[in-house]
């Protein structure tokens, strides 16, 4: 069977992930890896990152694992990388710099097959694509992709439970998110007055664009809802604090858990519901898009729901891009749509 091959442009906390993943799945090679990054320091963080459980070694400007040997090149701006001449089927840019459909497009015009990135877009692209919600519409002629980003993914899901079981009027989404590496760990001067602030040291309010790009999936929702995210010191876990004003009336507690439970059965593979009292470090390394928290739901008047909804940011990412580039050769084969 051949392999597909995968590029990896940037090699943050999500690429590091995917390449991980990889290394157990004869389906996927990583054959490059753009970075700036010292290549001996690439090689010691896939592997103590996992306290030594991954073993990988540098070999000239190899990264060799029991998987393969992906060659390491030089970072840089979309375009100065010729992803032809390594044969790539499909190349994940996770640097968080370059997510306008421009940029994404000079990564084509280099040999790039597709491109996929790591969260969603600044403007529109071929398909912004959340598993479990619009999956079912991927086409063989997408070049240029997004799976969107956790905070997208959870609550995209969580709306479509709770408006295919109750209706929802309208949602108010609020992601307690942990620090991210674009924020300075001592007060900085930044591109915003908030996020000039320790992200060691402070809950900080930033803004979000995930409710547009939901609202972009999901077209019966636009205008219905709006989100924020909160950034609070813990570098892993997060948590959709999601309050929703359904249709129904007379909704219960157990009326919603009942309903994301099922769903949970239909789709182990993305949505999780537990019962025991967790908190953010209990959800780290979870494949799950959805970690339903059935304790802290929550209904008012009967109209109106509050949920929690748990969340590892990248590695939960790092799985739904890999499924996506499993999903994408499988339309390439086919030919068309999946």
């Amino acid at each position: 069977m051949k392999r597909i091959r995968l590029g990896l442009k940037g090699f943050g906390e999500i690429p590091r992930h995917i390449y991980r993943m990889c290394l157990n799945d004869e389906r996927i090679e990583v054959a490059v890896i753009s970075e700036l990054g010292r290549p001996e320091i690439l090689s010691y963080l896939v592997g103590a990152e996992t306290k030594g459980a991954v073993k990988v070694k540098m070999e000239g400007n190899f990264l060799v694992s029991a998987n393969g040997r992906a060659r390491i090149v030089s970072g840089g701006e979309p375009g100065q990388v010729p992803w032809d001449v390594f044969d790539l089927d499909m190349v994940v840019d996770g640097t968080w710099t370059f997510r306008s459909r421009a940029d994404m497009e000079k990564h084509l015009r280099a040999g790039a097959r597709r491109v996929m990135l790591t969260t969603v877009p600044t403007d529109m692209i071929d398909r912004v694509v959340v598993k479990g919600v619009n999956d079912h519409t991927i086409k063989n002629s997408d070049r240029l992709i997004s799976a969107g980003s956790a905070t997208t993914n959870a609550g995209a899901l969580m709306l479509k439970v709770l408006d295919e079981n109750f209706g929802v009027d309208y949602a108010m989404l609020t992601s307690v998110h942990s620090y991210t590496s674009d924020q300075p760990l001592r007060d900085k001067a930044g591109k915003d007055y908030r996020r000039s602030r320790s992200a060691a040291e402070n809950i900080i309010p930033v803004d979000t664009i995930a409710h547009q790009w939901i609202s972009h999936i999901m077209p019966e929702f636009r205008d219905r809802i709006e989100a924020t995210t909160i950034h609070v010191p813990v570098p892993n876990g997060s948590v959709l604090d999601m309050t929703t004003f359904l249709k129904e009336k007379g909704v219960t507690k157990d009326a919603v858990n009942e309903a994301v439970r099922r769903f949970s059965l239909e789709r182990p593979d993305i949505i999780q519901a537990v019962d025991d009292p967790i908190v953010s470090s209990d959800v780290i390394n979870n494949p799950h898009s959805v970690v339903f928290d059935t304790k802290a739901t929550m209904c008012s008047s009967g109209k109106m729901a509050k949920t929690l909804t748990w969340y590892h940011s990248a590695f939960a990412m790092a799985a739904r891009i890999k499924e996506l580039i499993i999903a994408y050769h499988e339309t390439e084969k086919k030919g068309g749509a999946q």
